[in-house]
């Protein structure tokens, strides 16, 4: 049930030594510093595995990130410092949630992206409970919610959620089949929110069993790029 797990062993699979790989929205690298197992830690870790690695976010931590050969700080309204056809593969894990403006950021992942290149994301789905109960409530109480229901997690890595990218229809929308092909599927992980308390996790393993797949928690996100257009 660990989507951790699940997503980058996918990602594993499409590795390859020559490739130029990109961190979107990597932020200050947080599997490196934090508590992860060693086993999730060399899956989550891409530097080593491709030629390059560019981390890049809107947040100077990322300039702290130790996960790239290169760190990047990008603008929220500018199109991304990159050439058209830089990247063989583009990894954005819990990132589509938190993006307001889906048409131009999916416009500037396409334009630098390789034609064979892959987009991979890991984001809430949209329509599960969490995310319906996230979307109930204003971002300004996220952080003191996240305390109670996720204790372990740091507030510097607590970021408003727009949730405009983060559903199959969205990905479609913005990811269209005439460029990609399209590989996304719901994915139900393991609870992430529930108080750290063991009865609370086995309740949650419960209603996520009796949920229809359509509010599955996870959405993993896996398009190719076409070669011929």
């Amino acid at each position: 049930m660990d989507g951790t797990i699940e997503f980058y062993t996918r990602i594993n699979a499409l590795l390859r030594p020559t490739m130029v790989a990109l961190d979107f929205g990597a932020g200050r690298g947080s599997v490196l510093a934090d508590g992860y197992s060693d086993h999730k830690k060399k899956l989550m870790t891409l530097r080593g595995k491709v030629a390059k690695v560019v981390a890049c976010d809107i947040d100077e931590a990322v300039l702290r990130n130790s996960g790239a050969d290169e760190t990047v700080v990008i603008q929220t309204d500018a199109p991304l410092p990159f050439p058209d056809a830089s990247f063989d593969l583009i990894v954005a894990d819990f990132v589509f949630e938190h993006i307001t403006r889906p048409a131009f950021v999916s416009a500037e992942l396409r334009r630098i992206l390789k034609r064979g290149g892959w987009i991979c994301a890991r984001t809430p789905n949209k329509y599960c409970l969490v995310s319906l109960m996230t979307r109930a409530i204003p971002n300004s109480q996220h952080s003191r919610l996240l305390r109670r229901v996720q204790p372990e997690r740091k507030s510097i890595d607590v970021f408003p959620t727009a949730f405009k990218l983060n559903s199959k229809r969205d990905i479609v929308k913005w990811f269209g089949p005439d460029v990609f092909d399209d590989f996304t599927y719901r994915y139900e992980a393991e609870p992430a929110y529930f108080f750290n308390n063991r009865a609370m996790f086995a309740f949650m393993l419960l209603i996520n069993r009796l949920l229809p797949h359509a509010m599955k928690s996870g959405l993993f996100v896996f398009l190719r790029r076409k070669v011929e257009l």
